[in-house]
């Protein structure tokens, strides 16, 4: 064997062609997933080894070029390949590449052995290294992308090229949606909320607009009953049967889950929408309760933004008034004329039983049953304090509406 360092490099450069030759055939007898590959990317990863070997060789010659060997090794490769080729399998063409030298350089001095060793260290250091940066690269990629979806769900202004941005985002919600929007946190830790909607079978979209942070949220399990359950959910890999049987959380408690990672506060919830291209229209709802939240004294955290319709009212949004006639005014008045003079009476009253029952002269027990008749029309209990302000709200609204509009009676 060679003994001088000079000696080494000829004899080196002599069998490089060997090494790569048996490198090749190793990597097919030993690793499927190179086997399977197509004839282009099977040559990409050939000289990939190659330029590995070329590149030891130089190294030894001159240990000092540490720092290039990653354009050195990497530069030979498409673009295309990093996305083909993960990191285990990286380092596993490198554990091949340097068995392979090994087995041909056995009985050599040992400073050749041990420069194998080094470099082997070096190359797989640099290969982490070329896999995070083209991952961070991704990773701005993503975060640009995704505000861009968020922004446009808050806006409204949706164009033929959303549900490809929102597949390329890999959202794996199902069915309904909802907006949470509450204070940015002084240190946001985007990675702890999506292991949370994890957790939670929930899927989110992050948007941080200056001191607002807006999540969008889904179901990555469906809902039972839903349209959208299919055999089985690409998230979880759950069958459907077995999906459907699993408890769903509403969004209120997964908004509670997800609370600990906004700011301090104000924090709302916007109301359900059937899929993610309706968004905009929790969102709308959502940003409107969260600017008037400070006007309820003991706002929940987080509070619905339909508990705060008699505020966003009078902020003068126009979607909490029609949310406040036709989910309130116009269900009573088609109802019974019974129940709204019961309800009005009872709002003036004070909420006292015994005043309503005088001044209609009925019994008080017959004020409760058309109260909880009320209460069975539109979801909302009158005898509590807040749920009392949103039914007064609506009644004046509902009247207004009525006295100002074409169908007023004279």
């Amino acid at each position: 064997m060679p003994k001088s360092k000079a000696e080494t490099l000829a004899w080196l450069r002599t069998i490089s062609g060997e090494l790569a030759t048996a490198t090749i055939k190793r990597l097919d007898a030993t690793l499927p997933w190179y086997g399977d590959m197509p004839p282009g990317r099977r040559s990409a990863v050939g000289l990939v080894a190659q330029a590995g070997i070329k590149s030891f060789i130089q190294w030894y010659e001159n240990p000092s070029t540490t720092t290039w060997i990653a354009s050195d090794v990497f530069g030979s490769a498409p673009r295309e390949l990093l996305r083909s080729v993960t990191l285990q399998q990286t380092l596993q063409l490198i554990r091949v590449v340097v068995e392979v030298v090994e087995d041909r350089v056995k009985g050599a001095d040992a400073s050749l052995r041990e420069a194998i060793l080094l470099y082997s260290r070096e190359i797989a250091f640099a290969s982490a290294d070329v896999y995070a940066r083209a991952a961070e690269a991704r990773g701005l990629w993503d975060a640009r992308l995704e505000a861009l979806v968020v922004d446009s769900i808050l806006s409204g202004e949706y164009d033929d090229e959303l549900p490809s941005r929102i597949a390329a985002l890999g959202w794996h919600g199902h069915g309904e949606v909802s907006v949470l929007v509450g204070t940015t946190p002084r240190v946001l830790d985007v990675d702890q909320l999506r292991r949370t909607a994890r957790h939670l079978q929930a899927d989110v979209l992050i948007g941080v607009q200056g001191n607002r942070l807006v999540l969008v949220i889904g179901r990555s399990i469906p809902a039972p009953g839903s349209a959208s359950v299919a055999t089985s959910t690409p998230a979880t890999g759950v069958d459907a049967d077995e999906a459907a049987t699993e408890p769903t959380l509403s969004f209120i408690d997964i908004a509670r889950s997800l609370e600990p990672g906004f700011g301090p506060g104000h924090l709302v919830l916007g109301h359900e929408v059937p899929s993610l291209v309706d968004a905009s229209r929790s969102a709308k709802a959502a940003l409107a309760g969260f600017a008037v939240a400070r006007a309820w004294r003991k706002a929940p955290r987080p509070a619905l933004a339909d508990d705060l319709l008699p505020e966003r009212a009078l902020a003068g949004d126009p979607l909490a008034r029609s949310t406040l006639v036709n989910r309130v005014y116009r269900p009573l008045q088609d109802q019974s004329p019974e129940l709204m003079a019961t309800l009005w009476c009872y709002l003036d009253n004070g909420r006292s039983l015994e005043a309503t029952a005088r001044e209609l002269y009925v019994h008080p027990n017959t004020v409760r049953y058309r109260l909880k008749r009320v209460s069975q029309v539109i979801g909302w209990d009158a005898t509590g304090a807040r749920e009392a302000l949103i039914l007064q709200s609506a009644l004046i609204l509902g009247t207004m509406h009525d006295h100002d509009g074409p169908g007023s009676r004279r």
